[in-house]
């Protein structure tokens, strides 16, 4: 900040609104659009790139006699609606939330949902003061419509029957909130919206309680937020890339919020990217025309600058690299070692921890990536490069050289996979895992390494050798050598075929041969489990000489597999195996306490 106080202004607040996919952010978003076009001249509400201008006044004509517009000296409010960005509540601006506040929208009916929570997570994580829009009141069974009216007006037309269904409701809402850690109440019994989340209940379709939610936008905004509205008007303009842009005759373009100063055609700039900073000289700046819809931006009008807040699209070279949600800054009068160092520090905010092993994560946001960064450490989950961007060959590549196999996999947040990456990532060995809500991702991913590991256990324990402790029977030799047969009661453990077995004398290990067949009432079988009696074909001893009836045998586990068993497997394995197993390895260790470890 420079000291030109006298140049200091009150800036545009920026209000983010978001919420699950389908509650109602972009028909609330073109209700209020609506209303205030239909309230003013046509040229009170101006369309800025990825962004609406609506001005104090024309806010206070919705509002009617709920706001005085004597009681604000803020301009307005700045509305990001970039539809496509419901993640860019992940947009940062010098270490924070590009927004200022935010607009939590939530169906009344349908409550919180996967996004909604993924929402307030990044709300909570970057402090970010909200306000709940409970949209869709109009869907009550029995509603009464008060188009545009404030919303106790309109509760005050309404049956008894439809207000309490209403009510519980909101309240169900207010204790989704609670659990999320928020206190919150209806608007307007909140005292002090510091500690307390005003919810408003409205209806995108009818216009109900949209005048109420300006009201406690503006309000939220004066109260909390004039410090920090004031800007120098006329310093280096700073701003956040919204997003990248290919358009006929600019090239890559950048679609940018801007939150302070000012930037003018010509200008020097610092943006962040890919590799490294990108400094480059402003060719154009573009503005929607008046009033044509944001979303058909066909024809841009040039401007020679721009003041924050502000959306604007900068073309300028070299942009291809640029990422969306870096900063963008301008050089002016200052040395450009010195606006690059800023950026570098501002990227260097958000480096992710990475390891020399792990996964692939794909963002499409420098802020979603953050948060991905931050999601993915509280679940103990190593990142071998972590970028933003859509998912390209090179991502599958790096994907390969992963150590373990659990790690081959690319985990992608709200992006796309390259056309040219997919035919690579079915012949890879790489597993894609991509999705819009940030946990369920994880979780999918989480999902996916249990079984595989729950199938490689199965596998080592299918090769394992498992431990077993029997008696052979008294009168039941049937045959004295090559092969003995006798027959045996399994004590404990799984007896298998072909492994080798022996005694214990004293704390030696004797081998006395290897099982060459066992039978179960006359039939071959693999095994034999605790408690049955069987009949086994010993190779190597002979009965009278080597072993006695009533000895107790044991199956040899070798030394590697007892140790896979006690540390990997032992909750895999039956109680009386983990028994057999804790005998065998108690006798072995009084010879040599390390057996096994």
């Amino acid at each position: 900040m420079t000291d030109h106080t006298n140049a200091d202004t009150l800036r545009t607040p920026i209000v983010a609104v978001l919420g699950h996919v389908d509650h109602g952010k972009t028909s609330l978003l073109d209700t209020i659009r609506g209303s205030a076009v239909s309230e003013g001249e046509a040229g009170a509400i101006t369309q800025h790139i990825g962004a609406t201008d609506i001005p104090l006044d024309t806010i206070s004509g919705m509002a009617g006699d709920l706001i005085d517009p004597t009681d604000f000296d803020l301009p307005g409010l700045l509305f990001i609606d970039t539809p496509g960005h419901h993640s860019f509540s992940t947009l940062r601006a010098r270490g924070g939330a590009l927004a200022d506040i935010a607009v939590l929208v939530v169906d009344v009916n349908d409550g919180f949902q996967p996004q909604t929570e993924e929402a307030i997570d990044i709300l909570r994580r970057t402090g970010t003061p909200f306000v709940v829009a409970a949209n869709k009141v109009d869907t009550t069974p029995g509603w009464n419509p008060q188009d545009g009216q404030p919303i106790q007006r309109s509760l005050a037309a309404q049956s008894e029957r439809a207000e309490s269904m209403l009510n519980e409701n909101l309240y169900e809402i207010i204790g989704q909130l609670s659990d999320a850690g928020f206190s919150a109440d209806l608007y307007w019994r909140v005292q002090d919206f510091q500690k307390n989340i005003g919810v408003v209940p409205l209806s995108a379709l009818t216009g109900e309680g949209v005048p109420d939610l300006l009201t406690v936008l503006m309000g939220l905004s004066q109260r909390f937020m004039k410090e920090e509205m004031a800007i120098d008007v006329q310093g280096p303009g700073e701003g956040t890339v919204l997003e990248v842009k290919d358009e006929r005759g600019f090239g890559a373009t950048i679609d940018t919020v801007v939150y302070d100063g000012v930037v003018r055609n010509g200008d020097q700039i610092v943006v962040g990217g890919q590799d490294d900073p990108i400094v480059t000289e402003i060719r154009a700046l573009l503005q929607p025309r008046p009033l044509e819809e944001i979303r058909t931006e066909k024809k841009f009008e040039k401007v020679a600058e721009v003041g924050a807040a502000a959306g604007v699209k900068i073309a300028a070279p070299d942009l291809d690299r640029a990422m969306a949600g870096a900063p963008v800054r301008v050089v002016r009068d200052r040395p450009l070692e010195e606006v690059i160092a800023e950026v570098e520090a501002e990227l260097a905010e958000i480096e992710v921890d990475t390891a020399e092993d792990g996964v692939v994560v794909k963002a499409d946001t420098l802020g979603s990536l953050e948060a991905m960064a931050n999601a993915l450490r509280e679940a103990e989950v190593p990142i071998l490069r972590a970028e933003v961007g859509d998912i390209a060959p090179r991502d599958i590549a790096v994907a390969e050289t992963a150590n373990q196999d659990e790690h081959k996999a690319i985990l992608g947040f709200n992006v796309d996979l390259l056309a040219n990456a997919e035919s690579e990532l079915e012949s890879a060995d790489v597993k894609l895992f991509t999705n819009d809500v940030i946990y369920q991702l994880i979780e999918d991913y989480e999902t996916y390494v249990e079984e595989k590991q729950r199938a490689q256990q199965e596998t080592v324990l299918d090769k394992v050798v498992r431990p077993a402790r029997f008696r052979i029977l008294p009168d039941h030799t049937f045959r004295q050598n090559d092969p003995a047969v006798v027959g045996v009661e399994v004590i404990a453990g799984t007896v298998q075929n072909n492994r080798n077995v022996g005694v214990f004398e004293g704390n030696e290990f004797d081998r006395v041969g290897q099982l060459s067949g066992i039978q179960k009432q006359g039939d071959d079988v693999d095994e034999a489990r605790a408690g049955e009696r069987v009949s086994i074909a010993i190779d190597g001893p002979t009965v009278g000489r080597d072993i006695e009836e009533g000895d107790t045998l044991w199956t040899e586990v070798p030394e590697k597999h007892a140790k896979i068993l006690e540390q990997e497997l032992k909750e895999e394995i039956t109680a009386d195996e983990r028994e057999a197993l804790a005998a065998y390895l108690e006798t072995k260790r009084k010879r040599d306490p390390f057996w096994g470890k």
